[in-house]
Protein backbone atom coordinates (compact mmCIF):
# COMPACT_ATOMS: atom_id res chain seq x y z
CA UNK A 1 0.00 0.00 0.00
CA UNK A 2 1.21 3.50 -0.95
CA UNK A 3 0.77 6.18 1.40
CA UNK A 4 0.55 9.83 -0.39
CA UNK A 5 0.74 12.70 2.29
CA UNK A 6 -0.89 15.90 1.26
CA UNK A 7 2.00 19.09 2.07
CA UNK A 8 1.05 21.57 4.66
CA UNK A 9 1.30 23.92 1.30
CA UNK A 10 -1.15 21.77 -0.27
CA UNK A 11 -3.75 21.37 2.37
CA UNK A 12 -3.09 25.51 3.32
CA UNK A 13 -2.46 27.05 -0.86
CA UNK A 14 -1.03 30.78 0.51
CA UNK A 15 -3.05 33.62 -0.37
CA UNK A 16 -1.29 34.43 -3.61
CA UNK A 17 -2.53 30.91 -4.98
CA UNK A 18 -6.01 31.40 -3.62
CA UNK A 19 -6.14 34.82 -5.30
CA UNK A 20 -4.65 33.48 -8.70
CA UNK A 21 -7.56 30.79 -8.48
CA UNK A 22 -9.88 33.43 -7.46
CA UNK A 23 -8.96 35.25 -10.61
CA UNK A 24 -8.80 32.50 -12.73
CA UNK A 25 -12.36 31.80 -11.87
CA UNK A 26 -13.97 35.17 -13.13
CA UNK A 27 -12.03 35.74 -15.77
CA UNK A 28 -13.57 32.67 -17.04
CA UNK A 29 -17.17 33.71 -15.37
CA UNK A 30 -16.76 36.82 -17.73
CA UNK A 31 -15.38 34.94 -20.73
CA UNK A 32 -12.91 37.19 -21.08
CA UNK A 33 -10.97 35.89 -24.10
CA UNK A 34 -14.45 36.74 -25.56
CA UNK A 35 -13.57 40.35 -25.29
CA UNK A 36 -12.07 39.75 -28.95
CA UNK A 37 -15.32 39.59 -30.38
CA UNK A 38 -16.50 43.29 -29.82
CA UNK A 39 -13.16 45.32 -29.33
CA UNK A 40 -11.72 45.31 -32.28
CA UNK A 41 -14.77 47.16 -33.80
CA UNK A 42 -14.22 49.54 -30.75
CA UNK A 43 -10.97 50.37 -32.15
CA UNK A 44 -12.40 50.47 -35.59
CA UNK A 45 -14.92 52.85 -34.54
CA UNK A 46 -12.54 55.37 -32.33
CA UNK A 47 -10.07 55.16 -35.63
CA UNK A 48 -12.63 56.13 -37.99
CA UNK A 49 -14.16 58.45 -36.50
CA UNK A 50 -10.97 60.45 -35.41
CA UNK A 51 -9.91 60.34 -38.87
CA UNK A 52 -13.56 61.85 -39.93
CA UNK A 53 -13.02 64.74 -37.69
CA UNK A 54 -9.68 65.56 -37.42
CA UNK A 55 -8.17 67.31 -34.14
CA UNK A 56 -10.70 69.36 -33.05
CA UNK A 57 -11.26 66.74 -30.43
CA UNK A 58 -8.25 66.34 -27.42
CA UNK A 59 -8.70 62.70 -28.16
CA UNK A 60 -7.59 62.77 -31.23
CA UNK A 61 -3.82 63.90 -32.52
CA UNK A 62 -2.64 66.16 -34.91
CA UNK A 63 -2.44 63.18 -37.68
CA UNK A 64 -6.24 62.27 -37.29
CA UNK A 65 -5.35 59.34 -35.19
CA UNK A 66 -7.03 58.55 -31.71
CA UNK A 67 -4.57 59.43 -28.70
CA UNK A 68 -3.01 56.15 -26.34
CA UNK A 69 -5.41 57.34 -23.35
CA UNK A 70 -8.11 57.63 -25.65
CA UNK A 71 -7.79 53.87 -26.77
CA UNK A 72 -7.12 53.23 -22.63
CA UNK A 73 -9.89 54.35 -21.49
CA UNK A 74 -12.28 52.99 -24.36
CA UNK A 75 -10.71 48.97 -23.68
CA UNK A 76 -11.10 49.81 -20.43
CA UNK A 77 -15.19 51.23 -20.41
CA UNK A 78 -15.63 48.28 -23.04
CA UNK A 79 -14.43 45.50 -20.90
CA UNK A 80 -15.84 46.67 -17.93
CA UNK A 81 -19.21 47.15 -19.39
CA UNK A 82 -19.00 43.60 -21.17
CA UNK A 83 -18.15 41.69 -18.11
CA UNK A 84 -20.68 43.54 -15.57
CA UNK A 85 -22.95 42.86 -18.30
CA UNK A 86 -21.57 38.78 -18.30
CA UNK A 87 -21.93 38.78 -14.19
CA UNK A 88 -25.78 40.00 -14.73
CA UNK A 89 -26.42 37.42 -17.20
CA UNK A 90 -24.90 34.61 -15.38
CA UNK A 91 -26.49 35.21 -12.04
CA UNK A 92 -29.65 35.58 -13.84
CA UNK A 93 -29.48 32.86 -15.87
CA UNK A 94 -28.48 30.53 -12.60
CA UNK A 95 -30.88 28.11 -12.75
CA UNK A 96 -31.39 27.95 -16.16
CA UNK A 97 -27.57 27.01 -16.43
CA UNK A 98 -27.20 24.55 -13.48
CA UNK A 99 -29.88 22.39 -15.10
CA UNK A 100 -27.88 22.44 -18.73
CA UNK A 101 -24.85 19.71 -18.99
CA UNK A 102 -23.00 21.98 -20.95
CA UNK A 103 -23.28 24.99 -18.31
CA UNK A 104 -23.85 23.26 -14.58
CA UNK A 105 -19.84 23.48 -14.39
CA UNK A 106 -20.35 27.81 -14.52
CA UNK A 107 -18.80 29.44 -11.63
CA UNK A 108 -22.21 30.59 -10.60
CA UNK A 109 -24.23 27.26 -10.64
CA UNK A 110 -21.50 25.53 -9.26
CA UNK A 111 -20.86 27.84 -6.41
CA UNK A 112 -17.63 28.30 -6.59
CA UNK A 113 -17.94 31.81 -6.37
CA UNK A 114 -19.97 33.17 -3.29
CA UNK A 115 -22.96 35.73 -4.11
CA UNK A 116 -21.24 39.12 -2.16
CA UNK A 117 -17.91 38.26 -4.53
CA UNK A 118 -20.00 38.26 -7.57
CA UNK A 119 -21.66 41.23 -6.31
CA UNK A 120 -18.64 42.86 -5.44
CA UNK A 121 -16.58 41.79 -8.62
CA UNK A 122 -19.84 43.35 -10.45
CA UNK A 123 -19.78 46.89 -8.17
CA UNK A 124 -15.75 46.98 -9.40
CA UNK A 125 -16.52 46.83 -13.13
CA UNK A 126 -18.83 48.77 -13.14
CA UNK A 127 -16.73 51.46 -11.83
CA UNK A 128 -13.84 50.88 -14.17
CA UNK A 129 -16.93 51.63 -16.51
CA UNK A 130 -18.38 54.60 -15.15
CA UNK A 131 -14.42 55.59 -14.52
CA UNK A 132 -13.54 55.31 -17.90
CA UNK A 133 -16.62 57.15 -19.51
CA UNK A 134 -15.96 60.32 -17.19
CA UNK A 135 -12.53 60.65 -18.98
CA UNK A 136 -13.49 60.41 -22.34
CA UNK A 137 -16.23 63.25 -24.30
CA UNK A 138 -17.96 64.48 -21.73
CA UNK A 139 -21.59 63.20 -24.20
CA UNK A 140 -20.76 60.12 -23.09
CA UNK A 141 -21.32 60.62 -19.84
CA UNK A 142 -25.11 61.15 -20.87
CA UNK A 143 -25.26 58.40 -22.82
CA UNK A 144 -23.63 55.32 -20.70
CA UNK A 145 -27.29 54.43 -19.00
CA UNK A 146 -28.75 53.57 -22.77
CA UNK A 147 -25.67 51.11 -23.10
CA UNK A 148 -26.08 49.14 -19.56
CA UNK A 149 -29.54 49.24 -19.97
CA UNK A 150 -29.45 47.13 -23.16
CA UNK A 151 -26.99 45.11 -21.60
CA UNK A 152 -29.15 44.55 -18.38
CA UNK A 153 -32.13 43.60 -20.11
CA UNK A 154 -30.76 41.27 -22.77
CA UNK A 155 -29.91 37.87 -19.97
CA UNK A 156 -34.69 38.63 -19.87
CA UNK A 157 -35.13 38.26 -23.90
CA UNK A 158 -34.82 34.91 -24.04
CA UNK A 159 -37.50 34.22 -21.67
CA UNK A 160 -39.36 36.27 -23.99
CA UNK A 161 -38.83 35.59 -27.85
CA UNK A 162 -36.17 34.30 -29.84
CA UNK A 163 -34.82 37.83 -31.18
CA UNK A 164 -32.77 37.41 -28.19
CA UNK A 165 -29.86 36.51 -30.54
CA UNK A 166 -30.55 40.20 -32.21
CA UNK A 167 -30.65 42.07 -29.19
CA UNK A 168 -27.27 40.71 -27.93
CA UNK A 169 -26.09 41.49 -31.38
CA UNK A 170 -27.52 45.43 -30.79
CA UNK A 171 -25.03 45.27 -27.44
CA UNK A 172 -22.18 44.16 -29.11
CA UNK A 173 -23.13 46.60 -31.98
CA UNK A 174 -22.72 49.68 -29.79
CA UNK A 175 -18.90 48.78 -29.41
CA UNK A 176 -17.79 51.24 -33.11
CA UNK A 177 -20.93 53.62 -31.93
CA UNK A 178 -19.44 54.23 -28.55
CA UNK A 179 -15.93 54.67 -29.27
CA UNK A 180 -16.67 56.81 -32.33
CA UNK A 181 -18.88 58.95 -30.23
CA UNK A 182 -16.20 59.02 -26.94
CA UNK A 183 -13.18 60.28 -28.92
CA UNK A 184 -15.59 62.70 -31.17
CA UNK A 185 -18.74 63.83 -29.33
CA UNK A 186 -20.90 62.96 -32.73
CA UNK A 187 -23.39 60.97 -32.85
CA UNK A 188 -25.28 61.90 -35.86
CA UNK A 189 -22.79 60.52 -38.39
CA UNK A 190 -23.88 57.57 -40.12
CA UNK A 191 -20.84 55.69 -40.37
CA UNK A 192 -20.14 54.13 -36.97
CA UNK A 193 -24.23 53.16 -37.01
CA UNK A 194 -23.64 51.24 -40.02
CA UNK A 195 -20.85 48.84 -38.85
CA UNK A 196 -22.70 48.80 -35.76
CA UNK A 197 -25.30 47.32 -37.47
CA UNK A 198 -22.94 44.97 -39.92
CA UNK A 199 -21.52 44.09 -36.13
CA UNK A 200 -25.10 43.43 -34.61
CA UNK A 201 -25.97 41.35 -37.58
CA UNK A 202 -22.98 39.09 -37.41
CA UNK A 203 -23.08 38.66 -33.60
CA UNK A 204 -26.97 37.64 -33.86
CA UNK A 205 -25.30 34.96 -36.89
CA UNK A 206 -23.39 33.30 -34.67
CA UNK A 207 -24.76 32.78 -31.48
CA UNK A 208 -27.60 31.17 -33.23
CA UNK A 209 -25.04 28.91 -33.84
CA UNK A 210 -24.14 28.91 -30.83
CA UNK A 211 -27.42 28.05 -29.37
CA UNK A 212 -27.48 25.12 -31.25
CA UNK A 213 -25.75 23.27 -29.10
CA UNK A 214 -28.51 23.55 -26.15
CA UNK A 215 -31.98 23.12 -27.81
CA UNK A 216 -33.10 20.23 -26.07
CA UNK A 217 -32.14 22.09 -22.72
CA UNK A 218 -33.93 25.71 -24.53
CA UNK A 219 -36.82 23.75 -25.22
CA UNK A 220 -37.80 21.77 -21.91
CA UNK A 221 -36.78 24.77 -19.53
CA UNK A 222 -39.10 27.78 -22.02
CA UNK A 223 -36.19 29.49 -23.38
CA UNK A 224 -36.11 31.11 -26.35
CA UNK A 225 -33.74 30.74 -29.43
CA UNK A 226 -34.32 30.64 -32.99
CA UNK A 227 -33.31 26.80 -33.01
CA UNK A 228 -35.47 25.78 -30.12
CA UNK A 229 -38.08 27.98 -31.55
CA UNK A 230 -37.77 27.38 -35.02
CA UNK A 231 -35.36 24.58 -35.59
CA UNK A 232 -31.99 24.15 -36.08
CA UNK A 233 -32.32 24.17 -40.15
CA UNK A 234 -34.43 27.50 -39.95
CA UNK A 235 -31.66 29.12 -37.17
CA UNK A 236 -28.78 28.08 -39.64
CA UNK A 237 -30.77 29.97 -42.84
CA UNK A 238 -31.15 33.18 -40.67
CA UNK A 239 -27.25 33.31 -39.90
CA UNK A 240 -26.83 32.67 -43.54
CA UNK A 241 -28.82 35.75 -43.96
CA UNK A 242 -27.51 37.45 -41.46
CA UNK A 243 -23.48 37.34 -42.05
CA UNK A 244 -24.17 38.13 -45.76
CA UNK A 245 -25.94 41.38 -44.51
CA UNK A 246 -22.76 41.57 -42.34
CA UNK A 247 -20.52 41.63 -45.51
CA UNK A 248 -22.65 44.87 -47.07
CA UNK A 249 -22.81 46.74 -44.50
CA UNK A 250 -19.49 46.71 -43.54
CA UNK A 251 -18.58 47.65 -47.50
CA UNK A 252 -21.12 50.67 -47.15
CA UNK A 253 -19.19 51.39 -43.70
CA UNK A 254 -16.22 51.58 -45.68
CA UNK A 255 -17.56 53.62 -48.44
CA UNK A 256 -19.03 56.06 -45.82
CA UNK A 257 -15.49 56.64 -44.34
CA UNK A 258 -14.12 56.82 -47.29
CA UNK A 259 -11.74 53.83 -46.90
CA UNK A 260 -9.21 52.35 -49.40
CA UNK A 261 -8.21 48.97 -50.59
CA UNK A 262 -6.93 47.13 -47.15
CA UNK A 263 -10.74 47.49 -45.22
CA UNK A 264 -12.38 45.99 -48.83
CA UNK A 265 -9.31 43.51 -49.00
CA UNK A 266 -9.87 42.33 -44.97
CA UNK A 267 -14.05 42.91 -45.70
CA UNK A 268 -13.32 40.15 -48.91
CA UNK A 269 -11.61 37.90 -46.19
CA UNK A 270 -13.92 37.87 -43.76
CA UNK A 271 -16.65 36.98 -46.28
CA UNK A 272 -14.98 34.05 -46.75
CA UNK A 273 -14.47 33.38 -43.11
CA UNK A 274 -17.85 33.51 -42.82
CA UNK A 275 -18.81 31.24 -45.90
CA UNK A 276 -16.39 28.89 -44.39
CA UNK A 277 -18.08 29.01 -40.59
CA UNK A 278 -21.43 28.37 -42.57
CA UNK A 279 -20.33 25.60 -44.32
CA UNK A 280 -18.72 23.10 -41.79
CA UNK A 281 -21.48 22.66 -39.95
CA UNK A 282 -25.40 22.16 -41.02
CA UNK A 283 -28.36 20.99 -39.28
CA UNK A 284 -27.60 17.11 -39.79
CA UNK A 285 -23.70 17.90 -38.41
CA UNK A 286 -23.21 20.04 -35.08
CA UNK A 287 -20.01 18.77 -34.39
CA UNK A 288 -17.38 21.95 -35.53
CA UNK A 289 -19.58 24.60 -33.67
CA UNK A 290 -16.82 25.57 -31.19
CA UNK A 291 -15.18 25.92 -34.48
CA UNK A 292 -17.12 28.28 -36.15
CA UNK A 293 -18.32 30.12 -33.12
CA UNK A 294 -14.70 31.05 -31.65
CA UNK A 295 -12.01 30.50 -33.63
CA UNK A 296 -13.41 31.51 -37.02
CA UNK A 297 -15.35 34.57 -35.46
CA UNK A 298 -12.19 35.90 -33.32
CA UNK A 299 -9.86 35.82 -36.43
CA UNK A 300 -12.64 37.77 -38.54
CA UNK A 301 -12.48 40.88 -35.95
CA UNK A 302 -8.91 40.72 -35.78
CA UNK A 303 -9.03 40.64 -39.69
CA UNK A 304 -11.11 43.89 -40.11
CA UNK A 305 -9.32 45.69 -37.36
CA UNK A 306 -5.90 45.29 -39.16
CA UNK A 307 -7.54 46.03 -42.29
CA UNK A 308 -8.79 49.49 -40.63
CA UNK A 309 -5.26 50.34 -39.38
CA UNK A 310 -3.75 49.48 -42.77
CA UNK A 311 -5.87 51.54 -44.38
CA UNK A 312 -5.37 54.50 -42.21
CA UNK A 313 -1.47 53.97 -42.19
CA UNK A 314 -0.87 53.29 -46.30
CA UNK A 315 -3.80 55.16 -47.51
CA UNK A 316 -5.54 58.27 -45.36
CA UNK A 317 -2.27 59.80 -43.69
Amino acid sequence: MTWVLNSPAEENPGLGARVRAKVAIFLELVKFEHSIFALPYAFIGAIYGAASFGASSQWVTDRGWPTWMALVWVTVAMVGARSFAFVVNRAADKEIDARNPRTAGRAVPAGLVKAWELWLFSAIVLAAFLFAVWQLDPITRMLWPFVLVAFLVYPYTKRFTWLCHYWLGLCLGLAPVGAWVAVTGVVSDPAPWVFGGAVMLWTAGFDIIYATQDVECDIRDGVHSVPADLGVAQGLIQTRIAHAATVILLVAGGLLVSAGWPLFAAVALAAVLLAYENMIISADDLSRVNAAFFTTNGIIAVIILIGTFADRLLIQS
